[in-house]
């Protein structure tokens, strides 16, 4: 997976549906968080970031918590945000695209 950057709330979520949703224990989900963690470039949720996420709010109209997701997307310069959740081929910023990679 070289080349992939997640943010730690995406890792963080994975836990949470893993567990609450799939009925995987919690100790398999730490193990897939673990995986994450080792094969993906993870970048750090800080105030750049969370500025970012107030300015996409803002702009878009997303949740918080999807734009911290695009917020990190967009300052580590990824063109492309893989989500089941967001509006596939929305762009972001004229330079972040939404791919659902369930369609």
């Amino acid at each position: 997976m070289q080349g992939v950057t997640v943010s730690p709330q995406v890792i963080n979520e994975t836990v949470s549906v893993l567990t609450r949703k799939q009925g995987v224990s919690l100790a398999v989900a730490h193990e897939v968080a673990e995986s994450l963690l080792e094969l993906c470039e993870t970048v750090p949720v800080d105030e750049s970031t969370i500025r970012e996420a107030i300015r996409l709010v803002r702009r878009y109209k997303l949740s918080h918590w999807d734009s911290l997701i695009v917020a990190a997307a967009l300052l580590t310069g990824c063109e492309k945000l893989y989500s089941q959740d967001m509006q596939h081929g929305q762009v972001f910023d004229e330079r972040l695209k939404v791919v659902n990679p369930f369609l």
